[in-house]
């Protein structure tokens, strides 16, 4: 103690190295934590039968549909989509992706308006790209993107 009963601050002390354990500790978990799980399953142990299935099972790359730089609906009295690329900016990376949805039954006429569209934008020199899947509503229409390659596994 000093005089008049104040405290002395120690000398050596060591508090600011133990904060900066600390953070470093955080930073260090919280890191851990955002890595996936990516070897999660690389421990089990699988049947041959399982392991042959997995290998023979083809692989198909999932589409990489970039967020649309343009949207093409077909409309009563609009503009056909030959028109209406006509009026986007030209860009040898883009492509045109052809979005076909239809109720059950519906499979005929959204390959129809898919191949139509398809055909106007080839015809316009553009890179095309067809997607149908089964919905809960029918509809038809285009997304001007710069999609990626579909990636490999």
């Amino acid at each position: 103690m000093s005089a008049g009963g104040v405290l002395a601050p120690r000398s050596g002390g060591h508090g600011w190295q133990l904060i900066l354990a600390d953070l470093a500790l955080i930073l260090f978990l919280v890191t851990l934590s955002a890595l996936p799980a990516a070897g999660a399953g690389a421990g089990r142990i699988r049947s041959d039968a399982a392991a042959r299935d997995e290998e023979a099972a083809p692989v198909r790359p999932a589409p990489e549909v970039a967020a649309a730089q343009a949207l093409y609906r077909p409309v009563a009295g609009g503009p056909g989509l030959g028109t209406w690329l006509a009026g986007q900016p030209r860009d040898p990376r883009a492509t045109l992706t052809v979005f076909a949805r239809h109720r059950p039954g519906g499979e005929a006429a959204a390959w129809a308006g898919a191949r139509r569209l398809s055909a106007e934008a080839r015809a316009r020199g553009v890179t095309v790209r067809t997607i149908i899947a089964p919905g809960g509503t029918t509809e038809l229409y285009a997304s001007l993107a710069y999609d990626g390659e579909p990636s490999s596994p």
